[in-house]
């Protein structure tokens, strides 16, 4: 495969290099290009160049294109998902369904891009008539997070391209090899030169190129609130659109009315997953009383049955974290609510000398003022608190900064029509531990962000609204 930058059409090396590092095994996997500023630049004027053309494609044009990308990335998920467990440490099962997730936006928006429409108005005056027509925004900047380096820039890119849009990608660092791939599916899909540029290199010089160039008319981010905040500021200096996806802190609401012990099970399986670095994955459970302790049994029981280790071996359930940095940032977490009094029913411990591994954890007598509970874990640490009323578990859940995933589970239509309407996060999940999908809107409040990924929100982001008024009509 590919492990250059994609520029103008053309792949291509830059100034400097960057060693990508398998977190399973602290190795090198691949020695790749890190550019910076001047980079970004290159590609932006070669989108700009390419916007024109591709903007003047008919929507089943560049929805054909699209639509082989998405063949393509579908059915070499196997192959590719190799490619991402390296780089990312994931379980090859988990890889393999995030790349044909991948492959299944560029399917969506092949086939959405043929349904913008406009609409008239009629006028208060006999003379004139007024039209509102959508119109692709321009050059879409995507800067992505590590957790899924296929999914994750796959779902803004097809819906930039979709809308009609080209596009310029800075994937992670950490993780670049998947958004090469992806690049290279789109070549070979027929993209025309510039169209779809990626560069890899410095976060910070590459962003505020980004936002600097007057040519880049929009930029998707998907990462952290404090990064997300500092690309919130420079957007001004160019009045550059933004969307942004910044994480959040989900609470599980567990009503008395469930079975315990089936949805202590689900939620181990659901919290664990990609080992806890999912932005919508479940932190913060809050079960009644009566229930709490056989809900922490069952849950420590199927927590130490999950096998740990490279995603690359097929029995493998939760793989490493992508950084020694990011292992330490959680371990820190578990230090500061064992010191404040919570206590580590099972896991805490690196299980081997090599690797970014944590054993999954699980943590009793939690506080909801602890930073473990409050703040985003983005790790493999499970916590639970009691709440026996309704309404008190609604405002603790709301209770956050955060406001972009909530689940609730119970068999109380009332009390889950109550909870879904209450609850102040963009999706909320009822008996779901999945209300992220393709075809629907991925969108956060409050710190977790701004604008829409997915669904028909995701590709009217990169959409322009234009009024068209006719007068002196007789």
């Amino acid at each position: 495969m590919k492990t250059q930058q994609f520029i103008d059409g053309a792949w291509c090396d830059a100034t400097k290099r960057w060693d990508v590092i398998d977190p399973a095994t602290e190795e090198v996997v691949a020695n790749v290009p890190f550019g910076g500023a001047e980079d970004v630049n290159r590609a932006v004027d070669a989108a700009h160049r390419a916007f024109p053309a591709w903007r003047a494609l008919t929507p089943y044009d560049r929805g054909a294109i699209l639509m082989r990308a998405a063949e393509s990335l579908r059915s070499r998920a196997a192959e590719l998902a190799k490619i991402t467990v390296r780089e990312a440490g994931k379980p090859i099962a988990e890889a393999t369904r995030e790349w044909q997730i991948a492959g299944d936006f560029f399917e969506w928006y092949a086939e959405e891009g043929k349904r913008v429409y406009g609409y008239s108005i009629p006028s208060r005056l006999a003379t004139k008539r007024m039209h509102v027509r959508h119109e692709p925004v321009g050059v879409v900047g995507v800067i992505t997070a590590w957790n899924f380096p296929a999914y994750n820039p796959a779902r803004a890119v097809a819906a930039a391209l979709g809308a009609g849009c080209t596009v310029v990608v800075r994937p992670a660092e950490l993780t670049p090899l998947s958004m090469f791939a992806i690049a290279e599916a789109l070549e070979q899909a027929g993209i025309p030169k510039g169209v779809v540029n990626v560069v890899n290199g410095d976060p910070n010089a590459m962003g505020q190129a980004m936002l600097d160039h007057p040519a880049l008319r929009k930029l998707s981010f998907t990462g952290s609130v404090r990064v997300g905040k500092l690309l919130m500021d420079g957007a001004s200096r160019t009045m550059t659109r933004l969307s942004l996806e910044l994480g959040g802190n989900a609470p599980v609401l567990v009503l008395p009315d469930v079975d315990v012990e089936a949805v202590a099970k689900q939620a181990v399986a659901a919290k664990f997953r990609n080992a806890g670095q999912v932005c919508v994955s479940p932190q913060r459970f809050f079960v009644g009383k009566s229930q709490l302790k056989r809900f922490e049994e069952v849950v420590v029981e199927e927590t130490r049955k999950l096998p740990v280790g490279s995603g690359l071996d097929p029995a493998t359930r939760v793989g490493p974290l992508i950084s020694n940095r990011h292992r330490e940032r959680v371990e820190e977490l578990v230090a500061s609510a064992t010191a404040s009094g919570a206590k580590v029913r099972t896991g805490g411990k690196r299980p081997q000398p090599r690797g970014y591994f944590l054993e999954p954890t699980v943590l009793g007598d939690v506080a909801p003022a602890m930073p473990a509970f409050a703040e985003e874990v983005f790790g493999p640490l499970f916590m639970m608190t009691s709440v026996d009323e309704l309404d008190a578990a609604i405002a603790a859940a709301n209770s956050t900064r955060y406001g972009l995933a909530a689940y609730v589970f119970t068999n109380d239509l009332n009390a889950a029509t109550r909870a879904s309407e209450q609850l102040d996060f963009g999706m909320v999940g009822i008996n779901d531990w999945s209300p992220q999908s393709t075809e629907g809107p991925f969108a956060g409040r409050k710190d977790s962000g701004i604008g829409h990924e997915c669904g028909r929100e995701g590709l009217y982001d990169n959409l322009e609204t234009k009024l068209v008024t006719f007068g002196n009509v007789r």
